[in-house]
């Protein structure tokens, strides 16, 4: 059987468990409750505890939220669990792409709407073994320096995969047939997969890239969706019944991780001590190398505004790699009210 119906067999039963969680989200909590010191503790599920929600982890760290008289958690949820646990009511947000976001609102009463941007670029990277090269990436040059290659791809359905498949077919070829996807759930195994010779080229993002680069395995990356420009790869979340019923919380919510976002923006050595405690494990160099390319790359959001332009570039992805084709609304999946009353 081939693997392209596995993986919409894969798809079908994610967005199957989704709106199965809608259906009894009813039944689940809302993700908030009071804490000992009388501030409304609210649940933030993501998917993977990544460099790339620095704003996030800073607004925590440095108190912005407990100003606002919140309580922030932050959860990993993998495997798309980031998304369910806010349709079940488990998480009161999640931060993610808003595709993900979309194809769990199908058949869903209570959609999970966006409403503050965080990450802006799409925060993926191709990565070659040191023994392969290339320096034109031109759709012709990628096209066949990609073909018959093995590309250490990442997690079925996720963004990484997803925008690897997408680059494949826009340089005209075709994922299942062209190329050998390896797609390990655990993001980290990219490195490992090119070092041990099971992958040529591996996606992903800091500090798997430094590490490659420090243990010899492939040099800077040869390709940066980050290229593409302004791109919601990773926005805050909550359900439309949140902002009806408690317009205030989410406006505090919005307002703290502005603050986190100014502080990232501006304040480049705290930005490394935060990561330091949230990434112990860690080496500083990178680190501090994460931080460079991310500062380079215009990684962040600087105002927290999901535009309908770069909307549509995500939503392209899911569409042209047929997974999801439902269409969408701008309107009904992104919520501004509150960047915009805070920016004025």
């Amino acid at each position: 059987m081939k693997k392209s119906i596995f993986f919409k067999a894969g798809i079908y039963l994610l967005l199957l468990l989704m709106i199965l969680s809608g259906c009894s989200s009813s039944e689940g909590t809302s993700g908030e409750e009071k804490s000992e010191s009388g501030t409304k503790k609210l649940v933030i599920a993501e998917p993977v505890h990544l460099i790339g929600y620095l704003p996030l982890y800073a607004a925590i760290r440095e108190g912005f939220f407990e100003e606002e008289g919140l309580e922030v958690e932050v959860i990993t949820a993998t495997g798309g669990a980031h998304v369910t646990s806010v349709v079940s009511g488990d998480a009161w947000g999640n931060i993610g792409g808003p595709e993900s976001n979309q194809m769990a609102n199908t058949g869903n009463s209570d959609p999970i709407v966006s409403v503050v941007n965080v990450v802006n670029r799409a925060n993926v990277y191709l990565m070659a073994d040191t023994e392969q090269t290339i320096t034109d990436t031109s759709k012709e040059s990628l096209a066949e320096y990609l073909k018959g290659k093995t590309i250490a791809a990442g997690r079925f359905g996720g963004s990484p995969n997803l925008l690897t498949r997408w680059l494949l077919m826009d340089v005209g070829l075709d994922p299942e047939k062209d190329v050998k996807l390896e797609e390990p759930a655990d993001a980290s195994a990219v490195v490992s997969l090119v070092e041990s010779g099971q992958a040529d080229i591996a996606n992903g993002a800091e500090p798997q890239i430094t590490e490659g680069i420090n243990k010899d395995v492939w040099a800077e990356p040869f390709y940066s969706f980050a290229s593409l420009g302004d791109y919601p790869y990773s926005v805050l979340s909550v359900k439309k019944s949140t902002i009806e019923e408690d317009p205030e919380t989410v406006n505090s919510f919005v307002s703290a991780v502005m603050k986190g976002l100014k502080l990232i923006d501006e304040d480049h050595e705290l930005a490394l001590e935060i990561l330091k405690q949230e990434f112990p494990s860690t080496s500083e160099d990178s680190l501090q190398a994460s931080l460079d390319r991310a500062y380079a790359d215009s990684l962040w959001s600087k105002d927290g505004f999901i535009t309908e332009e770069a909307l549509a570039k995500p939503m392209e992805v899911v569409e042209k790699t047929g997974v999801y084709t439902n269409g969408y609304s701008y309107d009904e999946l992104i919520d501004m009210q509150f960047v915009e009353a805070l920016s004025q």
